[in-house]
């Protein structure tokens, strides 16, 4: 796992090219690494259903948004999606992130130099979509925390030659965490189900509900570990992801600064070249099923490897070079069918009005060092730094 979480680009190349269904003993699962094949299972919906990995399942249990299909997904994604859809978000989204954003670019510009993913990328992020779920009250600190602890339990893939995990810690500790949130967030539940508010725990506590009753704090509880997990994490990491991308291009740089109605293109850039949820969907086939010449019987799990799938060689010229002039392409960084990332407009829009603030207030923004950017992480992964520096 160490290999695959340093860098699993060369071995997916090499599968893509010799193995593109390769059953992969590391995770204890099939893995599906090219672009056509991921889409084709997305969109295959009888053939394929979804469920979540085992370390997943360990760490979220049932109710997830992640493992549902059908009636059931359609019932969580009817009171998650409404406040996710891109009208919606147009209307709150500049009016949350702009002023934390503006916060915390006052604080650095004055030093020349930072890692900015730790002192800004991260915390516009985390404070963004936090306040958003109703989480206000709680410290930055404390939500880094809860979702850093969930990222490990979830990552916590490796298993034995009998299919056991070799690591129980991770999921000790992804324990604890989970009921440090309910022990906070249950309160905050109690006041909402008497004042409702624009945030997303109270919509998800009383919308779709009929008159004088609430939605069960099960139901709820689930989705909010995936979302602290997710939604938290994943906009600072397209963030600093599309920064080192365009550092490696200073023409490109230069182009997004002056004009930034070509962020979109170059965050839509960054979510493919280093997919901030790299490995993480596992389809079931529903029937005995042929893929990429690899026959499987009913019941097998396949890995999709959205990372891999984003790098395929068959379908974009340089893929491993981070490049927003590129021909447009749909890429699967925010997942497929039915089950792509509802937060996709909202993710996408928190990185937007960050790096618009930040390159407004330091257009000078330069790398610090000319070493190479060091990535982490197989199933989320994202730059475990990034320094820069600029003239004050």
């Amino acid at each position: 796992m160490d290999d695959l979480n340093a860098d699993p680009n060369p071995i997916y190349a090499r599968l893509r090219t010799e193995a593109p269904v390769a059953f992969l003993p590391a995770v204890g699962l099939h893995v599906v690494s090219s672009l056509d094949l991921c889409r084709a299972i997305t969109q295959d919906s009888e053939a394929w259903q979804t469920v979540i990995s085992p370390s997943g399942h360990r760490t979220f249990g049932d109710g997830t948004v992640l493992a549902a299909n059908g009636d059931e997904h359609r019932k969580i994604r009817a009171w998650i999606d409404p406040h996710l859809r891109p009208a919606a978000v147009d209307a709150y989204v500049d009016d949350l992130v702009r002023p934390i954003a503006r916060a915390h670019v006052e604080a650095i510009e004055s030093l020349g130099a930072t890692d900015i993913q730790q002192t800004y990328f991260a915390p516009v992020s985390v404070r963004s979509v936090g306040d958003l779920m109703g989480l206000a009250s709680v410290p930055s600190d404390t939500l880094v925390r809860w979702f850093q602890t969930l990222s490990a339990s979830y990552g916590n893939a490796e298993v034995d030659d009998e299919g056991q995990f070799v690591n129980q810690e991770p999921f000790v500790q992804g324990d604890r965490v989970k009921q440090e949130i309910i022990d906070i967030v249950d309160p905050l539940l109690d006041r909402l189900a008497d004042a409702p508010d624009h945030t997303f725990l109270s919509h998800w506590l009383h919308d779709g509900m009929p008159a004088g009753q609430l939605r069960d704090r099960a139901e709820i509880y689930p989705n909010i570990y995936v979302f602290l997990l997710g939604a938290l994490q994943e906009p600072g990491h397209v963030m600093t992801t599309t920064l080192a991308g365009l550092l490696r291009r200073p023409e490109q740089l230069e182009s997004v600064i002056d004009d930034a109605s070509e962020l979109p293109r170059a965050i839509g850039e960054g979510a493919r070249w280093v997919a901030p949820i790299w490995s993480a969907a596992v389809k079931v086939a529903t029937r005995e099923i042929e893929i990429g010449g690899v026959a499987l019987p009913a019941g097998t799990p396949v890995l999709l490897a959205y990372g891999s799938a984003n790098r395929d060689e068959g379908v974009w010229h340089d893929a491993d070079e981070y490049d927003y002039k590129r021909s447009a392409m749909p890429h699967m960084a925010f997942g497929g069918g039915s089950h792509a990332c509802a937060g996709t407009y909202l993710g996408t829009s928190i990185v937007r009005i960050a790096l618009e603030e930040l390159f407004e207030a330091i257009p000078n923004i330069e790398p610090d060092r000319t070493s190479e950017i060091e990535f982490w992480g197989y199933v989320f992964r994202g730059p475990k730094e990034l320094a820069v520096r600029w003239e004050v």
